[in-house]
């Protein structure tokens, strides 16, 4: 793999981090959002006029365009595997921004993928 594509994997797994970030920031501001008819337009229009979820939607949008040129140039096979930085990435924000748990185990699982990352961009 050349470093022009582990770079444009690298960037779209970290803007798909960035969106799951400002969607759970987005939400944490709303509250929990129930999953009823009645009432539903006001909760829409607090998650559709939330500049939070806005980033994460377009982020996701950019993270798919960098995705397609990553697979142009890798076998997905190798690409989508690589998925899993954003785990690590994710894990390790969350814990930092939203103060969300990150116990030994998860640690230890932490270290599992960031091993098989290794062992695939090695291959």
């Amino acid at each position: 793999m050349t470093r022009i594509s582990f770079a444009l994997i690298l960037v779209g797994v970290l803007l798909n981090a960035v969106a799951q970030l400002a969607l759970k920031a987005g939400v944490r501001d709303l509250g929990p959002i129930a999953l009823q008819l009645e009432g539903s337009l006001p909760v829409a229009t607090r998650v559709i006029t939330t500049p939070a979820i806005w980033l994460g939607l377009a982020c996701y949008g950019i993270s798919v365009v960098v995705w397609v040129l990553a697979l142009s140039r890798v076998d997905v096979s190798i690409a989508y595997p690589m998925l899993s930085i954003g785990y690590v990435v994710n894990a390790a924000a969350a814990w930092w921004l939203f103060g969300e748990a990150l116990g030994p185990m998860r640690v230890l699982g932490i270290c599992v993928i960031v091993f098989g990352v290794f062992l695939l961009y090695r291959s």
